[in-house]
């Protein structure tokens, strides 16, 4: 990298714009850190290109339904969980093998880590339910 700054923003500008060919998405804090850190995205990209997109035994589809499992357990932003459940469409998993796999967060995580990857999967599929016919009071969605 050359000492001129914009030399450096048009390098980080490339390598974000790779990220996002490679990832299918980009999170705010890879926009940010592109900008004002750019070494340590680097660094931390390279740990996620190495377990995550770098193809080794698991295949993409099964690293992104771990990747949606992972980010409910540690309730994660529902963003972040949104956009592994796209990639994850795109790549041709289906909506219910997505909820199936944030299903098995039940046992672990519990009701209030699952509906937080519920809520984020029911809004990226457009997933309607059956309303009581009976008063009841709004119980809402569960998630934030």
């Amino acid at each position: 990298m050359s000492d001129n700054p914009q030399d450096y923003i048009d390098d980080a500008q490339q390598y974000i714009d790779d990220m996002a060919r490679s990832r299918g998405y980009i999170l705010d804090y890879h926009k940010v850190m592109a900008k004002h850190d750019f070494p340590v995205l680097q660094a931390t990209n390279g740990l996620v290109n190495a377990a995550y997109l770098d193809q080794r035994s698991l295949d993409r589809k099964t690293k992104e339904l771990i990747f949606i499992v992972s980010l409910t357990v540690m309730r994660a932003s529902k963003g972040h969980i949104q956009s592994h459940i796209r990639v994850a469409l795109d790549l041709g998993l289906s909506p219910q093998e997505i909820l199936e796999a944030i299903e098995i967060t039940l046992p672990e995580a519990g009701i209030v880590a699952f509906q937080t990857g519920f809520d984020a999967w029911r809004e990226v599929v457009g997933a309607e339910g059956l309303e009581p016919t009976v008063q009841v009071h709004e119980g809402g969605s569960g998630g934030s």
